[in-house]
C-alpha cells in the first residue's frame, strides 16, 4: 500500500509540474506569436509613395537646343540638322509651327508660378528623336531635358497630331493629276500604265498579348509581327498604305482585306488610258512580285523566261519593282523606330507611329525628290499647286450600283486582259529597249 501511495503521489507532482511547464510553454509561445503578428502590422503599415521631383533646367535645355539647332547661326549646320532630325530644318519647323496652330499641348504655357512649360521645340524634337533613333524615351532627357513619361506623350501626341494635320495630303490616293504625272513618268521607263509598285513588309510586336500570338506569329520570322501593305512610285512616294493585319497571313489574304483597289471598284478612281502594242487599256497596274494573283491590275515577272525577249522583259519588271522594296529601306533607315521590335503594347498606338512615319516620309520626299530624282527636277510636281498650297481633287461621284461593282471586281481579276497585258508589254520593252540603245 505504501508503495502505491508513492507511486500515486510522484504522478501527481510530476503530473501538475508537466502541466505548469506546458503552460508556461504555451505563455511563451503566444507571447512570441503575439510580438511577431505586432512586427507584421507594422511591416504592413502604408508607406506614402512620393515621386522624385527632378529640377531638369527645362528653360535652360531649350536655350541650348535653340542655339545649336534654330538660331540665326546655329552651332551645327543644316547638314548636321538634316542627319539628326532626317528632315531639312524648314520642313521640321512647318511641323512645330502647323501642331502648335491647332494643338494647346503643342503650344508653351505659363504655370500659375509664371515658369515657363516645355517649349515646342523641345516636344516635337523629343518626338522626331524617338522615331528616327528607335531610342527609349529617357534617352533624350539629359539633353532635351524632358522626363520619360512626358516623352512618351509627347510621341503620342506627336504623330496624333501629324496624322489629322497632314494626312490628307501626304496620305492620299493619286487624284488626276497625280495619275497624268504618274504615268508620264512610266512610260519613259518603258512600262506605260503603270501607277507603282506594290509589296508588304512586316514589323515585329516584341509587346504582342501573349494570348494573340498564335495569331501574329509570323511563319517565316518566328516572332510576332503586323503587316504593312504599300504602293510606291519610282520617286519612293508611298500613295496607298494599310497597316494592322497580323503577321500570319501572306500577301494574298493582306490583299483581299486592303482597300487598295475600293476606288475602282466604286467608280471613283481617275480616269486612265493608254495604249500598248495597238491595244487600248482603261485601267492602271501595279508591278507585283509572285505570290500576287493574276489579275488585270498586276503585272508580275517571269519565274524562268524563255527567249531574249522575255528574258528582258523579266530584267525590266524585276529591276522596277525594287521600287518598293527600296522603298522600305529607306523608311526603316529614316525612322528606326519601325525598323527594330514594336515596345508599345496597344495595336492602335502603332498604327499611328506607323502612319505618322509615312506622312513625315512623303513630306521629306516632296522637299528633297529634285536631288535623287532626275525625272521630277524637269518641273514635273504632284497634286495641284494654287499659290504655292497643294490643292488635293478629292473624288467626289456617288458610289456606284451593286451590279456595276460586280461588273468592275470581274474586270479587276480578269485573267485573261492579265496576260494579253504581260503578252504586250514583252514586246513593247523589246521595242523600247531597241530604241534606247540607238539613242
Amino acid at each position: 500500500m505504501a508503495r502505491n501511495f508513492d507511486d500515486m503521489f510522484n504522478e501527481a507532482l510530476y503530473g501538475k509540474r508537466r502541466r505548469q511547464d506546458n503552460t508556461l510553454i504555451d505563455n511563451w509561445i503566444d507571447e512570441y506569436l503575439l510580438e511577431d503578428s505586432e512586427e507584421e502590422d507594422i511591416d504592413r503599415s502604408p508607406i506614402p509613395i512620393t515621386r522624385r521631383w527632378i529640377n531638369r533646367d527645362r528653360e535652360a535645355g531649350h536655350d541650348h537646343l535653340f542655339q545649336d539647332y534654330f538660331a540665326d547661326e546655329p552651332v551645327y549646320n543644316a547638314d548636321i540638322f538634316r542627319r539628326r532630325f532626317q528632315m531639312r530644318r524648314d520642313v521640321f519647323l512647318r511641323i512645330v509651327d502647323a501642331l502648335s496652330n491647332v494643338y494647346p499641348y503643342f503650344q508653351q504655357r505659363v504655370d500659375a508660378t509664371g515658369r515657363r512649360g516645355l517649349s515646342p521645340l523641345q516636344k516635337c524634337t523629343a518626338a522626331i528623336r524617338m522615331l528616327a533613333y528607335g531610342v527609349a524615351a529617357d534617352a533624350v532627357d539629359d539633353y532635351v531635358r524632358i522626363g520619360e513619361s512626358t516623352t512618351i506623350e509627347c510621341l503620342e501626341k506627336f504623330v496624333e497630331g501629324v496624322i489629322s494635320v497632314f494626312q490628307d495630303k501626304y496620305l492620299r490616293k493619286p487624284n488626276p493629276n497625280d495619275v497624268q504625272h504618274l504615268l508620264q513618268i512610266a512610260e519613259g521607263r518603258g512600262f506605260s500604265g503603270m501607277l507603282g509598285s506594290i509589296d508588304c513588309m512586316h514589323w515585329q510586336w516584341k509587346n504582342c498579348p501573349k494570348a494573340w500570338k498564335g495569331m501574329y506569329m509570323s511563319g517565316y520570322r518566328g516572332v510576332a509581327t503586323i503587316v504593312l501593305e504599300v504602293v510606291a512610285s519610282s520617286d519612293l512616294w508611298i500613295w496607298h498604305a494599310f497597316f494592322g493585319v497580323s503577321g500570319s497571313n501572306n500577301d494574298i489574304n493582306v490583299l483581299d482585306r486592303s482597300q487598295v483597289f475600293d476606288d475602282i471598284l466604286n467608280d471613283r478612281a481617275p480616269e486612265v488610258n493608254y495604249t500598248i502594242n495597238g491595244n487600248n487599256y482603261t485601267m492602271g497596274y501595279y508591278l507585283a512580285d509572285g505570290i500576287y494573283p493574276e489579275w488585270a491590275t498586276f503585272v508580275k515577272s517571269i519565274s524562268k523566261p524563255q527567249g531574249e525577249k522575255r528574258k528582258l522583259f523579266a530584267q525590266y519588271q524585276e529591276g522596277q519593282r525594287k521600287d518598293v522594296e527600296r522603298e522600305f529601306g529607306v523608311l526603316q533607315a529614316r525612322f528606326a523606330i519601325i525598323r527594330g521590335p514594336a515596345h508599345f503594347w496597344e495595336k492602335k498606338k502603332l498604327a499611328n507611329i506607323m502612319r505618322a512615319c509615312i506622312i513625315l516620309h512623303n513630306m521629306i520626299v516632296e522637299d528633297e525628290r529634285d536631288s535623287y530624282a532626275g525625272n521630277f527636277a524637269q518641273g514635273l510636281e504632284y497634286d495641284d499647286v494654287e499659290n504655292g498650297l497643294s490643292q488635293p481633287q478629292l473624288g467626289e461621284k456617288d458610289f456606284a450600283p451593286y451590279h456595276q461593282f460586280l461588273q468592275r471586281n470581274a474586270q479587276l481579276q480578269n485573267r485573261q486582259q492579265h496576260r494579253q497585258l504581260k503578252e504586250d508589254l514583252i514586246k513593247h520593252i523589246w521595242q523600247f529597249h531597241n530604241v534606247c540603245r540607238q539613242l
